[in-house]
């Protein structure tokens, strides 16, 4: 790996071309009638959430103006299919001792979007004994506590107490990891840094372990082609201080990319026409992955720049 300072042209290039391809497929984001009742939330919840989510930092933090904008587009319809909010207040009531309606819920109100009647039931379904009790996945209490902390709820846990817990906390022997438990240390860093915004929430020995391995967990995957885990790793890795850059897995990251902008989760291009519902599965969450891993590191690269006194950073590039 090299120093912070990126290739721009190639950050935003991949960045702008997955954000058109996740605008052209708007409509496999949509939510069904029976979204709150049968519907699999794996399906339908689960992916407009990760749109919400990662939107929402590229629209407030990629240095480029036509980036940001075409990420706030995306992020405007993820509330629109909410119904401003009341969304949130159907599943709460439907589901009380669930945390993932509060999870949703807390991507839109870090961005101001609030909704009265969820507000007036969080204190009741958070407050309740069920949805306090500890959970076996360390990672996804990492994300409710993020959630609280995003809408001003008093936190039903320690961060600290519960980051000791999880396989990131734990800096486990690095051949042990395999593909879940990668997946689960890239997730405890995108909370504990909350995707990003708070890199100096990496303690000097976690930012040394992940600098250390991360090297050897990306050519792994990159010799698996699993440009999903990739692109996260990738993004872990501009979380670091002084975020060093691997201009090979970020141009392996690039030739897996289509001219469309998609990005396979695995391998090559999936089979069909590129705009069906199986492309879409295939490639939705590895193309998000893509834009968010690119903006991270498109801003690491700005900062190393302005550091190293070379140029200023492009913060309002139109």
């Amino acid at each position: 790996m090299t120093g912070g300072r990126g290739a721009p042209e190639l950050l935003d290039r991949m960045v702008g071309d997955s954000l058109g391809w996740l605008e052209r497929a708007r409509a496999h984001f949509r939510l069904p009638p029976n979204v709150t009742t049968d519907a699999d939330p794996n399906l339908t919840l689960k992916p407009l959430g990760e749109l919400a989510e990662l939107t929402q930092l590229i629209r407030t933090s990629h240095p480029r103006a036509a980036v940001r904008k075409q990420a706030a587009g995306l992020f405007a319809f993820a509330w629109e299919e909410t119904r401003d909010g009341e969304l949130f207040a159907e599943l709460i009531r439907g589901e009380p001792r669930a945390t993932y309606p509060v999870e949703l819920y807390g991507v839109f109100a870090q961005a101001g979007l609030r909704n009265t009647a969820v507000e007036e039931l969080l204190p009741a379904t958070t407050g309740l004994r069920s949805w306090r009790i500890a959970r076996e996945d360390h990672t996804r209490t990492l994300g409710v506590l993020n959630a609280e902390q995003r809408i001003g709820l008093r936190p039903h846990a320690a961060f600290d107490a519960v980051l000791k817990l999880t396989g990131l906390g734990s800096m486990p022997e690095p051949w042990t990891l395999d593909r879940k438990a990668a997946y689960g240390v890239t997730h405890d860093v995108f909370h504990l840094t909350d995707w990003g915004r708070a890199r100096g929430q990496l303690s000097g020995e976690l930012a040394e372990y992940l600098r250390l391995w991360l090297p050897a967990w990306l050519e792994t995957w990159l010799e698996e082609q699993l440009w999903d885990l990739v692109g996260e790793l990738l993004a872990v890795t501009a979380c670091l201080p002084a975020a060093p850059y691997d201009p090979v897995a970020w141009q392996r990251l690039a030739d897996a990319q289509a001219p469309d902008g998609s990005v396979p989760e695995i391998g090559g291009a999936p089979p069909g026409p590129g705009d069906g519902a199986e492309a879409f599965t295939a490639c939705y969450h590895s193309t998000l992955v893509t834009a968010f891993a690119g903006t991270l590191a498109r801003i690491a690269s700005d900062e190393a720049t302005a550091d190293g006194g070379a140029v200023v950073a492009v913060a309002a590039t139109p």
